[in-house]
């Protein structure tokens, strides 16, 4: 399922106008993007919870050269499914 068709079955669901749909689902993803780079959780009870995991810094390999790298740490958004979205599953 891509974004339009989410859109869609929000819509439908709701009993919302696609752009107000696609308004709420934008402003929803806006949300979540502004807690994760405050270093929020997002905790949807039942659904799942949103999180920010810090990757360290660690050593690879090129697979063009062979040679030795170092891959930079960083910040990744991480994802826990919550029971009932489990149990539906």
């Amino acid at each position: 399922m891509n974004k339009t068709e989410l859109v869609e079955k929000v819509a439908a669901a709701a009993g919302l106008t696609k752009a107000d749909s696609k308004k709420a689902l934008d402003a929803t993803l806006d949300a979540i993007k502004e807690a994760l780079a405050a270093n929020d959780k997002v905790a949807l009870v039942g659904f799942g919870t949103f999180s920010v995991n810090e990757r360290p810094a660690r050593e690879g390999i090129n697979p063009a050269t062979k040679e030795k790298i170092t891959i930079a740490a960083k910040k990744v958004a991480k994802f826990k499914a919550g029971a009932e979205l489990n149990a539906a599953l």
